[in-house]
């Protein structure tokens, strides 16, 4: 099969080759799926550069544990795990191979980490679903609690987490503000958003609006600035992994403003699990979600994809085919 492989930690166009390799073998509660596209993450970006360095803790802290990158997947079922109870070959499936390996045409992944992709729904926009849809139902739902009337603000709204959270907190009930760049205006309108700020023109942290729940997925305002538009008893949830220390700091600081205020920190560690990913999948059915699919690559061009991510400045979500 072909995949992308990397040998060393570096820029994705640098240590990314495309090459001939050995199909995985999936095990007792494994499946083989047969890649019709997978999407790209900042993780994947801090998995192949090796920054923030704090990521090597658990990836290989000189050079790369797995050789094939990628965590999102859509596809076919080629071949099931003796174990195997909710899928057979055939099958079109989406989900997160938890080890990596979704940059090539064959990749491995658990059965408790895929759900059937619905019939309506494209290979390209299932691949985009799994980390990105899955944090934001965490963040929005399981975390904020996010109810009627309730204000909520989401920056970095234009990227895969915040699309997806601008258009959950819709769903449940929350009038809605984005920040992006001018280029993202329109789509993250379009995703639902009653109110949009283009950060380069206006300081979403100098208004006078108040917000129950800040879903910050970029942390480029002081923490001081932000907490500002926070209501006395709202929530704040850091999500962002930039920095030497991979967003730790921001968790810290955000929990010891919870410890002398009434304010809340909703810090925590996204999973994606099979029945979110039927939650979300069950919500694009019902039409109260879309998946924007920003730009599409070839899986030869997947380093270019990486970088367009790192870049910062992508719209939806962008998507890696065979």
């Amino acid at each position: 099969m072909k995949a992308m492989v990397q040998d060393a930690y570096g820029a994705p166009q640098d240590v990314l080759r495309l090459r001939d390799a050995d199909p995985p073998q999936p095990g007792e509660r494994e499946v083989l799926v047969r890649v019709a596209a997978a999407s790209v993450n900042p993780a994947d970006v801090y998995f192949t550069t090796g920054v923030p360095r704090l990521v090597r803790l658990g990836t290989g802290l000189r050079r790369p544990r797995r050789a094939v990158p990628g965590g999102d997947v859509a596809g076919v079922v080629e071949a099931a795990g003796a174990g195997v109870t909710r899928f057979r070959p055939g099958d079109a499936v989406f989900g997160r191979c938890a080890a990596g390996g979704a940059f090539a045409e064959l990749a491995v992944a658990a059965e408790d980490d895929l759900a059937g992709k619905p019939e309506g729904m494209t290979f390209e926009q299932a691949a985009g679903v799994p980390l990105a849809g899955a944090t934001a139902l965490q963040a929005i739902r399981d975390v904020a609690r996010v109810r009627p009337g309730q204000r909520v603000l989401v920056v970095g709204a234009a990227g895969g987490i915040g699309g997806f959270a601008v258009q959950l907190a819709r769903h449940y009930g929350a009038e809605v503000t984005g920040v992006c760049g001018t280029g993202g205006v329109e789509h993250v309108r379009g995703l639902g958003a009653e109110h949009v700020v283009d950060y380069t023109r206006e300081d979403f942290t100098a208004g006078d609006v108040r917000y129950d729940v800040i879903l910050d997925n970029v942390a480029a305002r002081p923490l001081s600035r932000v907490r500002r538009v926070l209501t006395p008893t709202g929530i704040l949830i850091p999500n962002s992994g930039r920095g030497r220390l991979a967003g730790l700091d921001r968790i810290i600081a955000v929990r010891l403003m919870a410890l002398t205020s009434r304010r809340r920190a909703g810090t925590f560690v996204a999973r994606t699990r099979r029945e979110d990913l039927t939650t979300l999948a069950a919500l694009f059915e019902a039409g109260s979600i879309t998946v924007p699919v920003g730009a599409t690559y070839r899986l030869a061009d997947a380093a270019a994809a990486l970088a367009h991510v790192a870049a910062g400045h992508a719209h939806g979500k962008i998507v890696v085919v065979p």
